[in-house]
Formats: C-alpha cells, sequence, structure tokens
C-alpha cells in the first residue's frame, strides 16, 4: 500500500498542517469538505500545497514526523519549491 505526506495551508504563508495518507484523493475531499473534526477544520485549512508520494504507508509516516518536527521555515521552503504559487493542488489530483 503506497502511502503520501501532505502539506495544506489556508492562504499564503499562513497556518500549516502536515498530514498522512494511503489515500491522498480521499482525505483531501474530507478536509475540504470539513468533515474531519479537529484542527484543519477550526482553522479552514484546506488548500493542498505540497506532497510526496511513498511505495508504504510506513516510510511516509516516517517522513511525516520528521516534517512535523522541522520549522516553519523549512515547510514554507517545501511548498515554495514545488508550488511557488501556492496553488491548491488537489484539482490535479481529481
Amino acid at each position: 500500500m503506497s502511502g503520501f505526506v501532505y502539506i495544506l495551508f489556508n492562504k499564503r504563508n499562513g497556518t500549516l498542517y502536515v498530514g498522512v495518507t494511503s489515500n491522498l484523493v480521499k482525505r483531501i475531499y474530507e478536509h475540504k469538505n470539513k468533515l474531519i473534526e479537529g484542527f484543519t477544520k477550526k482553522y479552514s485549512v484546506d488548500k493542498l500545497g505540497y506532497y510526496e508520494v511513498y511505495d508504504d504507508i510506513a516510510s511516509a509516516i516516517i517522513r511525516e514526523k520528521k516534517l512535523k518536527g522541522t520549522s516553519r521555515k523549512k515547510k514554507l521552503d517545501l511548498i515554495e519549491t514545488i508550488n511557488p504559487n501556492w496553488q491548491d493542488l488537489y484539482e490535479e489530483l481529481i
């Protein structure tokens, strides 16, 4: 089973959320439609800014933990590297 690590945002340089999932399209849909209680719903963090694909969920979980432990600047740099215009990448997935 593959795994994905992703970073959501609510606006450019706004609130960030790092997550992990085995089904990226479904998970982002859940965030966008506020189907999940918690941080992303409370702060309207629902735009996909960055993601990575892994061969297995265990590797994705390890990466998620590392990303959560990095600085905000490093997370912003990851988004800027592949998504300098801060587009919602979810549209590319569907």
